[in-house]
């Protein structure tokens, strides 16, 4: 059973390097920098905020250590960038010390079992309390989909809405039927029953198939390795089709540079 002892806020420890790291971008940022980095606006940065997610997330897929702390650097630069843009932003003016400062209040506020005297001994439990606290903390979503992030990969997506419709008491039976594949809706219905039951299954559906992904594009770079060894084969030693052995011209000496 969980203890329900409350837990003190804990002290900031010192974070020099990461210290540094904010000094760096101040000073690329600053005039006489860089004129690149000064000329960023959020808007600018969405691109490179979606490239190194998706870095990170095969750094984290790959299982290498040194991948992931080169990929978790990239997209912690993301977050000083745009908190440094914010801060030198009339209309904005928050640093990153305010976005600390904001996570810093909202984790401790969606864990009251940890620093309250609440009860959620189950990670269902947590789950179940984390969405009551969000209605408290966001009273103008009237509806689950609310908040919900569009942009999501589609099979991603799928699962978040799935979860959501869970909640709402909706069984499987009430979702689309997978009929067969005649258009893109009945398509569409076909991955959502797939999707539903991965989640049955325990099995996450947007990186099984990133994985299937991965290894189609081993297959593929294998089958350009073995059409490209051939013809580097045959240019060195040409497959003979004639009985009639090759004249001395065909296998002439490079003619000696001017």
């Amino acid at each position: 059973m969980a203890d329900s002892t409350a837990r003190a806020i804990p002290d900031g420890t010192a974070h020099p390097q990461l210290d540094q790291l904010i000094a760096v971008l101040e000073l690329l940022r600053a005039p006489g920098g860089c004129a690149w980095d000064a000329e960023q606006t959020h808007e600018s940065l969405v691109r490179y905020l979606v490239e190194e997610t998706y870095e990170l997330i095969d750094a984290i897929e790959s299982g290498n250590r040194d991948e992931l702390i080169e990929e978790l650097g990239d997209v912690l630069y993301q977050v000083v960038f745009h908190s440094d843009i914010a801060a030198h932003t009339e209309s904005e003016a928050f640093t990153l010390e305010d976005v600390a400062a904001h996570m810093t209040a909202k984790m401790i506020g969606r864990h009251p079992h940890v620093f309250g005297d609440a009860r959620a001994d189950t990670a269902a439990d947590v789950n179940q309390r984390w969405d009551e606290i969000k209605k408290v903390e966001k009273p103008g979503r009237k509806s689950v989909l609310d908040g919900v992030p569009q942009g999501m990969p589609a099979l991603a997506l799928a699962d978040k809405l799935l979860g959501k419709a869970e909640k709402l008491g909706m069984s499987a039976q009430q979702l689309p039927a997978a009929d067969a594949l005649e258009s893109e809706e009945a398509l569409g219905a076909a991955l959502l029953a797939t999707v539903d039951a991965a989640r049955a299954n325990g099995l996450d559906a947007e990186r099984a198939l990133r994985g299937a992904i991965r290894d189609l594009q081993d297959r593929m770079r294998a089958a350009e390795t073995s059409a490209v060894a051939p013809t580097q084969t045959s240019a060195v030693a040409p497959t003979q089709t004639s009985a009639v052995a090759p004249t001395p011209t065909v296998a002439a000496a490079p003619t000696p540079a001017a």
